[in-house]
């Protein structure tokens, strides 16, 4: 089968596209006929190597895909070949502290064919396609638990997004206003901003220009005197933390589900004990985070943008451009 694949973790050089063994599905699995698979960071800490993560090399990134089910492992009875699924990407077995990760911990959905178990399959409606459905699992589950299960934001609050052009930022900012919040938008150029207002953002920051705590105090005002907002997400971390926590108001909270700008990040203790905010981690999502993306799409509340849809023969310059953080919304990437 057709692959974008890497022997040795690095920057983008290492990545190539060819022909890679087409997986056999075990008992209990399934092989799926990729038909669009979304590209997250995910792609790049995978290719780069995380301590104390262990890839299989040859690696294969992509965590979230659509597709068609292509071949039955031994004893799967209650899926049939042709039907059309999503997987949930992550694995864990709670009993074993076993957890495995498509396209990170094992190959992945880069390539024509990829393997998953039986239980991590989701139904795809008919009339979802599946560039749209591609788009979900990483950033739309991401972000619906960290908003809803762990973040419990509530219609009328002023939730603040950094990082809120890519895949979970976007989807921070049409979940919060499903939601009924008011949605502060922070990008790191004019054009994203433009971009980010015209799928519901009440109000954008471009960072480039404005300082995002500078923003928020000449709008809303000091912490002392009323200001700051309900919510702020950042899950860049980096640089931004300590500004991001000036930004939140007596008694709210500041949300994270990583930190693609650096995980060492300098807090702000002042902020931290007048505020009493409220910390929150999120990890991952859970299959009903994704059940419930997957159905808000399939009735037509929720449309997540698409930077753009690319061959598989293209997927590198995708990686590229997600790297650089040249994207919008979502890269799909299809065989």
């Amino acid at each position: 089968m057709k692959a974008i694949f890497f022997e040795e973790h690095g920057d983008p050089s290492v990545l190539q596209y060819g022909e890679m063994p087409k997986p056999e599905p075990p008992p209990g699995w399934v092989r799926v006929a990729v038909k669009a698979c979304g590209l997250n960071y995910l792609d790049v800490f995978s290719r780069r190597g995380m301590a104390g993560i262990k890839v299989e090399l040859p690696g294969i990134t992509g965590g979230d895909c659509a597709g068609v089910i292509d071949a039955l492992g031994d004893g799967v009875t209650d899926w049939h070949p042709g039907e059309r699924v999503l997987p949930i990407p992550h694995h864990v077995d709670w009993s074993s502290g076993h957890f495995d990760l498509l396209g990170e911990t094992r190959r992945g959905a880069m390539a024509e064919y990829c393997i998953v178990r039986a239980s991590q399959l989701m139904c795809l409606p008919d009339n979802v396609p599946d560039e749209k459905a591609a788009a979900l699992p990483c950033a739309y589950g991401t972000a619906h638990r960290m908003l809803h299960t762990r973040g419990r934001i509530s219609a009328g609050e002023t939730v603040l997004v950094l990082g809120a052009s890519g895949g979970v930022g976007t989807a921070c900012v049409l979940l919060a206003k499903l939601a009924g919040c008011k949605v502060i938008a922070a990008a790191g150029s004019a054009a994203k901003c433009a971009r980010l207002r015209e799928i519901g953002a009440d109000e954008t920051v471009d960072y480039s220009t404005t300082a995002i705590d500078t923003y928020i105090r000449e709008t809303t005002g000091s912490l002392l005197r009323g200001g700051g907002v309900d919510v702020v997400v950042n899950f860049t971390a980096g640089d931004s933390w300590a500004p991001s926590m000036r930004c939140v108001k007596r008694f709210g909270r500041l949300l994270c589900c990583g930190g693609t700008g650096g995980y060492k990040a300098m807090t702000d203790i002042p902020y931290l004990f007048m505020s009493e905010m409220t910390i929150v981690g999120s990890t991952g999502w859970t299959a009903e985070d994704q059940q419930a993306c997957l159905d808000m799409l399939a009735r037509g509340r929720l449309d997540p943008p698409i930077d753009r849809v690319v061959p598989l023969t293209e997927g590198i310059e995708a990686v590229r451009a997600l790297e650089d953080r040249k994207v919008f919304g979502k890269i799909i990437v299809k065989p």
